[in-house]
């Protein structure tokens, strides 16, 4: 069984005990109203089993967004927020997002928005919300093709995770979440990182005991610094390049866009050439992660016009201070250096090294 790990405010809970957790916290809260979030997929795919678990007689009301990244914005909002005033929620009432990071992000951000804050409750449904969207706090939705831009940090009552979902998954959304576990295992645990080297050997059971140690790692940091101030940039490895590469392919129609573990598998696999040029990560080790990330992710190509707005697109990346744009970089596999500077010429070479 896989033990419940405590976070800020909350439990992260797992399987038949996330269940059992659940149904205490609907009985002894005494809510007015549970409304459930989900979008069409999560609506059919996922939300008959969760119902099958509820004991009680509670009044639901069901809300529906479109599915997709590109629907992740203050228009969904303002639907949700609607609907919500529609159906006659108040400040006793409780959300429980069940979905991907888009509906658990936009879930919580609507709920700590609407009338000061109502309580939420996450139950991630793919394998990149359980290790990384539904865990931290972090709600928000998208300005544009700008990531995350508009949000606020706001803790759930629980987050819920449930193995069984995985299985209504696509091939390329587990993938995209395999993205931010092979990070966790970059950034803080070496051991960790070489489970995951060959994960098509391990069956579901030791999928579970992954998804478990990955929480682990980034419940770690994000305890020790909820609100970004220093220690939990780490989590960001990767991403100041995958954010932007993400952002710009969404923003051309000509383009194929990535899965956010897609965009970010690349900003790694720089991230980790930036990191034998400007600090004292092994050339080895550089090869390494691209021949891992080689092996699960397809391989994109970058022009120079690309890889210039691209750069562009980094100086919305909100880790950055006082217009410089700050990257995690790291030292070995399973430690990592924060804020670290980096010219243009560097980034076109670490491209160079991608194309190769």
């Amino acid at each position: 069984m896989l033990t419940s790990i405590t976070s800020v405010n909350y439990q992260v809970c797992f399987n038949e005990v996330a269940y059992q957790n659940l149904n205490n916290h609907l009985k002894s809260s005494n809510y007015s109203k549970v409304f459930l979030l989900v979008d069409e997929k999560t609506h059919e795919l996922c939300l008959p089993h969760f119902m099958s678990k509820i004991e009680g007689d509670y009044e639901f009301e069901i809300i529906e967004i479109a599915e997709g990244e590109v629907f992740k914005t203050i228009e969904t909002c303002t639907g949700v927020w609607n609907a919500l005033s529609e159906l006659g929620a108040d400040r006793k009432s409780v959300m429980i997002n069940i979905g991907g990071g888009v509906v658990t992000d936009l879930g919580g951000f609507v709920a700590a928005t609407f009338m000061r804050g109502i309580n939420f409750i996450n139950v991630p449904t793919t394998l990149l919300a359980m290790v990384d969207a539904s865990v931290g706090g972090k709600t928000g939705v998208d300005l544009g093709t700008l990531k995350n831009q508009v949000g606020v940090f706001s803790t759930p009552q629980l987050v819920m995770i449930d193995v069984a979902f995985l299985k209504t998954l696509p091939a390329e959304q587990m993938r995209s979440g395999l993205a931010e576990m092979l990070k966790h295992g970059l950034i803080a645990d070496a051991n960790y990182w070489d489970q995951l080297k060959n994960l098509e050997s391990l069956g579901m059971d030791s999928l579970g005991a992954l998804i478990h140690q990955s929480v682990i790692i980034k419940n770690d940091v994000v305890t020790q610094d909820l609100k970004e101030s220093n220690l939990r940039k780490k989590l960001n490895f990767g991403h100041t390049l995958g954010h932007a590469i993400e952002s710009y392919l969404l923003a051309n129609d000509s383009r194929e866009t990535l899965l956010h573990g897609e965009a970010i598998a690349i900003g790694m696999i720089l991230a980790a050439y930036l990191s034998t040029q400007t600090d004292v990560l092994s050339f080895k080790e550089c090869e390494e992660i691209k021949q891992v990330m080689a092996k699960y992710y397809k391989k994109v190509s970058f022009t120079e016009n690309d890889i210039a707005n691209i750069i562009e697109l980094m100086k919305f990346d909100k880790k950055n201070a006082r217009g410089n744009i700050n990257f995690v970089l790291l030292k070995e596999i399973g430690n990592v250096s924060i804020d670290v500077k980096i010219n243009n010429e560097l980034i076109f070479s670490a491209f160079e090294y991608y194309k190769k």
